[in-house]
């Protein structure tokens, strides 16, 4: 299962759910995005030819994140860039999920373990803006 979050024609997230299965290979971000993110599923056997990447210049203005669930229970929080909260969707083991625009935050329902891959260099402070989080009275878990 994938599932978009938008607001306002504003992609915030990919969520692509453990269960999500199909033959061959799909991408689901555009090829100007400057995250890529896809799924394959190949036969026993399949070769893909050996290859290296070009330099090939590219500038990247927004950090995208990609987080694969490797155990336990997150809850994510999206925000749109004004730092106003959307919705919130909860992840389990095997989800993946794109962090593409807008702002977001995690409270760990279980005890979790996460693999994060996102463009770099880290910028440290200068890499975020911290804000007060929803308060749990206001949650709306798709």
């Amino acid at each position: 299962m994938i599932e978009n979050i938008q607001h306002n024609n504003l992609l915030l997230a990919i969520i692509i759910r453990s269960e999500y299965k199909k033959e061959g290979i799909e991408f689901f971000t555009n090829d100007n995005d400057s995250q890529q993110l896809g799924y394959m599923n190949r036969p026993e056997g399949y070769v893909i030819a050996p290859h290296r990447h070009n330099l090939v210049p590219r500038e990247v203005h927004l950090t995208q994140e990609v987080l694969l669930i490797k155990s336990g229970k997150v809850r994510v929080d999206f925000y749109d860039n004004e730092q106003n909260y959307i919705q919130s969707a909860v992840l389990e083991k095997g989800d993946v999920i794109l962090l593409s625009d807008g702002g977001h935050g995690f409270q760990m329902l279980e005890k979790s373990e996460m693999i994060e891959v996102k463009q770099g260099p880290y910028c440290g402070d200068r890499d975020k803006i911290r804000f007060t989080p929803v308060d749990d009275s206001e949650l709306k878990i798709k």
